[in-house]
């Protein structure tokens, strides 16, 4: 038995965050020694929304090196960009034909986007789950790394792979699509705005002073979470409903500095927030400088992070042209001819 195949992606849509980082990268770079690992700058994805094609390259680049950067071991993973191999659009043209509509409609974050959209909103974004599942599908994921957000869109993953498996796969015990399971990280998987503790920090939040980039020099990083909103009590404690803001800064500083929770609590059981703060500015300065160090270091070098990519490419091609095979024949597609 070899070791099981993860696959998972981050949109090119501006700098990663906190969020990212401690809610999936750093998840897979603890556990990337023990799965086949495939990540994707899923940038099919970042045009369902209004995008800036002046800045989607560059903004790819920034992930890939990121992704480097944050200790992902190509010794252990295959970094791609989803444009570069063409099955993933083929594959999910292939999906939507036997996707039913009202699935894609019940979708949660399809309403919540289309709200903000109106009458801009595309077939894209209503279509985004069958590319997402397309994605998943083509590498024979056995995991996917996922945040409860996108729990419903995995389920709707393997939907479609029963309803393929059901329809076209004629040996019921091989089927062609394997069905993926979901890996959640409980702890550190939901990292909260700095400007409202009970929402998700999110790079789509039109106040940058909401999150913490990876990339944020050390004033910048003074400066928000100087601005971070807070509460009136002294004493800091974990898990009070009242207190969102103070669960999440000290989750934050949990998590950063290595320390447990039981550890934090003691520590911090007694502080006001003119202590803690400056205790978290450091802490959260400090974990980040060996990522953006690294990072300054791999986007000196282009050739190097080009090379990965294209060997990247050429690794995912492979695999997801295995995948493409079985669903076209699967479909009763002509198969090319022979040049003999």
């Amino acid at each position: 038995m070899g070791k099981q195949r993860v696959l998972s992606g981050v949109q090119p849509t501006g700098n990663l965050h906190l969020g990212n980082y401690l809610g999936a990268i750093r998840t897979w770079v603890d556990m990337q020694d023990n799965y086949d690992n495939f990540f994707c700058v899923v940038d099919l994805h970042a045009i369902t929304v209004p995008h800036n094609p002046k800045t989607l390259a560059q903004d790819t680049y920034t992930i890939a090196a990121l992704y480097l950067a944050c200790g992902i071991d190509l010794d252990h993973a295959t970094i791609f960009v989803q444009s570069h191999v063409t099955a993933h659009s083929e594959l999910a043209w292939l999906l939507n034909c036997i996707t039913p509509l009202n699935w894609l409609e019940r979708m949660i974050q399809f309403k919540e986007k289309a709200l903000k959209q109106g009458e801009n909103v595309s077939v894209g974004l209503l279509d985004y789950p069958v590319l997402m599942a397309a994605d998943i599908l083509l590498y024979d994921a056995d995991q996917v790394p996922v945040g409860e957000d996108q729990k419903q869109h995995l389920e709707l993953t393997r939907d479609i792979a029963i309803r393929f498996n059901d329809q076209f796969a004629t040996d019921k015990e091989n089927p062609v699509l394997k069905l993926p399971e979901p890996l959640i990280r409980k702890q550190g998987a939901r990292v909260m705005s700095l400007t409202d503790g009970t929402r998700k920090m999110s790079k789509s939040d039109p106040s940058d002073l909401s999150r913490i980039n990876l990339l944020d020099p050390p004033d910048l990083i003074k400066k928000k979470i100087k601005k971070c909103k807070t509460d009136p009590v002294k004493g800091l404690e974990f898990d009070n409903q009242e207190r969102p803001e103070c669960n999440n800064l000290l989750g934050l500083y949990t998590l950063l500095s290595g320390k447990s929770k039981e550890e934090v609590a003691k520590e911090c059981q007694n502080m006001g927030w003119g202590q803690f703060k400056p205790l978290l500015t450091e802490t959260t300065i400090e974990a980040l400088k060996p990522i953006q160090e690294k990072y300054q270091s791999i986007m000196n070098d282009k050739d190097y992070l080009d090379s990965v990519l294209r060997e990247g490419k050429e690794k995912a091609e492979t695999v997801a042209h295995e995948t493409l095979t079985r669903v076209k024949d699967a479909l009763g597609y002509l198969p090319l001819p022979n040049n003999n």
